[in-house]
């Protein structure tokens, strides 16, 4: 039988990032976390957390906090029913990892998180990456769902069609006189600066290869924040794919030209959520959704 004492322990400090703060959360000192997690590790042959700052778990050691997860949504539902069970223990609030992309954080999904906070005791910690790159966080069982642009099910996990987010191609007025005072052609492509969220962002590349129907190297600065991608368009630093949700309003108001008219790139999106958790994560699948399918175009599924 495992020690879920230990068990807590581990994802207390995984959770916490420290010992110490873990200690805290679960009101003992971090000497007896400390023996806790080193016990377990001995009894399991594994190591479990990474020791550093923060501390964050390995591979096996997120397994195991998933794991607490799913115990803690099951002990919730047992407390519902019967409430007696609990009384004169300390509740502990479970917390559940989600993984989602950055624009779909910054346009629509924190509207479902918000409608599902308003109605669960659960508390989220979202991590963020790119939508190509969201399932290897459920593949590694760091997370217990994910929006991702991968349509094929992760091994373990029911998948749901969300609908596609649409980018634009945009860049300001000043920066489409200065780069395409004669158009847009693939040699001003190649010369015009473009805006890149990080080293897994193929939105621009894929565009441009769209348009001009060959793959073209060009320059680009580097901005990993949404919004200001937006920003860092409209102030004329480079041009960038942007989702509708955040520059339909700068494009009628002509802060905001889009490169070449009725080009846009849909990225079709997917909910998968591990089986085992699937049934507690009912509520924030409803959410997420519903509010999806408002949000995001029909796309091609």
């Amino acid at each position: 039988m495992l020690d879920y004492s230990a068990l807590r322990a581990v994802a207390a400090v995984v959770q916490a990032g420290s010992f110490e703060r873990a200690a805290h959360s679960l009101n003992v000192t971090p000497s007896a976390v400390s023996q806790r997690v080193k016990q377990l590790e001995e009894r399991l042959g594994l190591v479990l957390i990474v020791r550093g700052a923060p501390c964050v778990a390995t591979e096996k050691g997120a397994w195991l906090c998933r794991h607490m997860e799913q115990v803690g949504m099951l002990e919730g539902e047992l407390l519902r029913h019967l409430p007696a069970a609990g009384s004169g223990a300390a509740r502990h609030k479970v917390t559940l990892h989600v993984a989602t992309n950055a624009d779909s954080l910054g346009t629509w999904f924190l509207k479902a998180v918000s409608h599902f906070t308003r109605r669960s005791e659960h508390l989220l910690n979202l991590a963020v990456d790119d939508q190509d790159h969201t399932a290897e966080w459920l593949q590694r069982g760091h997370v217990v769902a994910a929006v991702t642009s991968l349509g094929k099910p992760v091994q373990g996990c029911r998948r749901v069609a969300l609908g596609a987010l649409r980018y634009r191609a945009t860049a300001s007025p000043d920066f489409m006189a200065r780069y395409f005072p004669k158009g847009v052609t693939p040699d001003t492509l190649a010369l015009a600066p473009a805006l890149t969220f990080n080293q897994k962002d193929r939105l621009q590349s894929q565009w441009l290869q769209q348009v001009a129907g060959r793959k073209l190297a060009h320059p680009t600065h580097w901005l990993p924040a949404t919004q200001s991608f937006v920003d860092g368009a409209v102030m004329g630093i480079g041009w960038g794919m942007n989702p509708i949700q955040l520059v339909d309003e700068h494009l009628r108001s002509g802060r905001l030209i889009e490169l070449i008219p009725d080009t846009p790139i849909d990225i079709p999106l997917f909910w998968q959520v591990n089986r085992l958790s699937a049934d507690h994560l009912a509520e924030l699948t409803r959410e997420v959704v519903a509010v999806a399918r408002s949000e995001l175009v029909d796309g091609k599924l």
